[in-house]
């Protein structure tokens, strides 16, 4: 089977694009497999410039095929924030809490109806060269309650709602998720791709 390198070496991310890519037929690894993988700055002003740069400089850098994403959140009424700084919004040492905090620390009293938001994910593709082959792009829209519900998930999934659900992802669960995140959906629009490559011999 040919070998895809997951851009990241967070656990939890690899798992949710693993259940969705397995039945693609190929051997999945992380760069938490690898000795050396690059530490890439983001410094990209858009997810799809951050995805690139993961994708591009690790994959000459290890010489492999590499699949990298980059996600966050978007709040309507904080003008699109925390987007690219999703995982560092509330600064250096940054963790899930404390960046939770800070959001709704921002939103302050913010009514219900106003405070929609949406998880964005867009997601590269780069041969061993370091050429990109492949894009996509995935959302899931909602809301931001005023307190943390649930602990499933990571990131600010206890405190995003789906509306049509009235249940935030940190109550919904694993495999709820993988039906609705923007990192699942992106990555089931990474298939087709994956496909045609895979049976031209692309990846050979």
């Amino acid at each position: 089977m040919p070998q895809l390198v997951l851009g990241t070496t967070n656990s939890k991310k690899a798992l949710e694009l693993a259940d969705v890519l397995r039945p693609v037929g190929m051997d999945l690894a992380t760069l938490a497999d690898f000795a050396d993988p690059l530490r890439v700055v983001e410094d990209g002003r858009t997810f799809a410039e951050n995805a690139a740069l993961k994708a591009t400089r690790q994959a000459r850098h290890l010489g492999v095929w590499v699949l990298a994403e980059d996600s966050g959140l978007m709040v309507d009424a904080l003008q699109g924030a925390p987007g690219v700084l999703s995982a560092r919004y509330s600064g250096p040492g940054a963790t899930d809490a404390s960046n939770n905090q800070k959001l709704l620390q921002a939103l302050g009293p913010t009514p219900l109806d106003q405070r929609t938001a949406r998880y964005l994910c867009h997601m590269t593709l780069a041969d061993p060269s370091g050429a990109i082959r492949a894009e996509s792009q995935g959302s899931c829209a909602g809301r931001i309650v005023f307190e943390p519900r649930g602990s499933h998930g990571f990131g600010y999934d206890p405190l995003f709602e789906i509306i049509e659900y009235h249940r935030t992802l940190g109550l919904l669960g694993p495999v709820v998720k993988r039906a609705l995140s923007h990192r699942a959906r992106a990555a089931r629009r990474m298939i087709p791709a994956l496909v045609r490559l895979a049976d031209s011999g692309g990846f050979d």
